[in-house]
């Protein structure tokens, strides 16, 4: 199928050959640099984030209840299961969690 418009030879806009070097709008301002410093921003989200928590967290025992829900996930398989996840460590998908018999 033929092409309904022929191609243009400069690229587009410029079929009746190349611009001139002034052509454009004279009263254009120059670009300028444009940059934001997020930094104090960042401060108050950290700090929000913080307040929101509390003074009470511990990210400690935060840390140590999320192993013990993995622990816990990865328990009491049954044979399928278990084959399953030795898979998934062996192919370094999981990492190994203990022995995979936790105690529920």
């Amino acid at each position: 199928m033929a092409s309904q418009n022929p191609p243009l030879t400069d690229g587009p806009g410029e079929a009746d050959g190349p611009r001139p070097a002034d052509a454009g709008r004279p009263d254009a301002p120059a670009l300028v640099d444009f940059t934001i410093d997020l930094t104090a921003q960042e401060v108050l989200r950290q700090a929000q984030v913080l307040s929101a928590l509390g003074s009470d967290w511990d990210p400690m025992e935060a840390l140590r209840g999320e192993e013990a829900a993995y622990a816990l996930l990865y328990s009491g398989l049954d044979d399928e299961q278990q084959r399953v996840y030795d898979d998934l460590v062996a192919s370094g998908v999981l990492p190994r969690r203990g022995d995979g018999s936790a105690a529920a």
